[in-house]
Order: C-alpha cells, then sequence, then structure tokens
C-alpha cells in the first residue's frame, strides 16, 4: 500500500487517479476471478445479493419460461423448484454440460444455442434476460425478433447500471475502462434502459434497483 501511495502522490492528480482507478479494476477482475474458483464454478453474489429471489417471487407454478443465456444453470435451476417449465439456452456447451450435472431438475430442459438465432419457435409466459443483455450489440432488433418469435406476456431482466458508483462516470472521464466485464457492449442508466426498452416495443412494468444493478419486469407496450 506504501508504494501504491508514494507512486501515486508524486504523479499529476489526473495521471494519479488514472493509476488507482486502473490498478482497482485489474482487482476486481481478479477477485470476481477467484470469488468463482472459490465458489467451485458459481459466483457467491448468486448467494449474496439474493437476485434468483427477484425471478422466482414473480413466477407461477407450470408458468412457461425461456431462460436465454443461462450459463451454468443455477437460475434455471431455483425457478424450476419452484415450480417453473424451464428452456434454458446457453451458447458455451462447457456450461450446458455444467448445468446439466450440477442443476439438473425435472423441470428444466437445457439447450446448446446462440440467443440470436437459436430460440426455440414456441410461446412462452416469460423470458428471462440475466446479465445477458448488456452483451448484445444490436438489443433492439433482438428484443424485438424474441418478443414476435416467443409472444411472451413478459420478460425479467437483470443488467448492470451504469450509475453504481461515482467512480464510474469518473473513469469514463478520464479514459479508464469502467466496465464490469470487457465484452459488455453497454450498461445502461436507469433513463437509457427504459428509452431502449421503449424502441423495442417493451415498456417498464416495475424496477428495483439493488447491488448496482437493475432488476425489471417487462411487458409490451
Amino acid at each position: 500500500m506504501f508504494i501504491i501511495s508514494s507512486a501515486a502522490q508524486y504523479r499529476d492528480p489526473k495521471e494519479s487517479l488514472r493509476l488507482l482507478l486502473e490498478l482497482e479494476q485489474a482487482l476486481f477482475f481478479l477477485t470476481g476471478s477467484e470469488a468463482c474458483r472459490y465458489g467451485l464454478g458459481l459466483h457467491p453474489k448468486h448467494r449474496h445479493t439474493k437476485y434468483h429471489d427477484f425471478f422466482c417471487n414473480r413466477l407461477s407454478r407450470g408458468e412457461t419460461v425461456l431462460d436465454l443465456g443461462c450459463g451454468m444453470g443455477a437460475l434455471a435451476y431455483d425457478m424450476g423448484r419452484a415450480g417453473a417449465i424451464v428452456t434454458g439456452i446457453d451458447l458455451n456447451e462447457e456450461n450446458i454440460n455444467t448445468a446439466r450435472r450440477r442443476f439438473s431438475h425435472k423441470n428444466i430442459t437445457y439447450i446448446v444455442g446462440d440467443v440470436n438465432g437459436s430460440v426455440p419457435e414456441q410461446t412462452f409466459d416469460t423470458v428471462i434476460l440475466s446479465n445477458v443483455l448488456e452483451h448484445l450489440e444490436d438489443r433492439v432488433h433482438f428484443l424485438r425478433s424474441v418478443q414476435q418469435i416467443v409472444k411472451p406476456k413478459r420478460w425479467l431482466i437483470r443488467v448492470p447500471m451504469y450509475e453504481r458508483d461515482w467512480r464510474v462516470p469518473l473513469m469514463k472521464e478520464l479514459g479508464v475502462d469502467y466496465r464490469l466485464d470487457a465484452t459488455h457492449c453497454v450498461e445502461h442508466t436507469r433513463k437509457e434502459f427504459a428509452a431502449e426498452l421503449g424502441r423495442a416495443g417493451l415498456k417498464l412494468l416495475d424496477s428495483e434497483h439493488a447491488w448496482g444493478e437493475i432488476w425489471s419486469e417487462v411487458v409490451t407496450e
């Protein structure tokens, strides 16, 4: 800590801040990686932020659910245990293999596929996007396309929020990569998120802001 402090205080304030914020980001990514290893592949945030409850508490028994970008299936598993009939899709075959091994349930079907081109041509009551939308470039087209094919009554969407911390706009101002993941195409402000949904013909029915994220229930306009 003394070395870092010494290196920072003898620099121009702008360069000092850049150095410290870049170090902070590097530590954040390393912490996330080690947290996953600690959780045997599953990030501890699943437990500590309790975001699964947001999804599960809004589902009814027998409700058909399409979980796009389901990852290793931890959320799908809890939704299946809550009584929903879940189809989980993920592009990563290793994720799906893990899901089938660790998070299998009689109410869940796992499929390897690209959410941009492998959406089942059948109707579902609810579409789940849990930390998925921010990874997509043409989000409006994607939302419109899935709505047209699947015809869900609603969406449950979770995205990281740009307004999560004052350091985020500061990093942007200083040219430091502020994203929580290098594969994120966007990290929305609340206003931007609502506007993007509107362009896709959707609107916010309800939302919560927790743990630097937007947890939302969305319906057609």
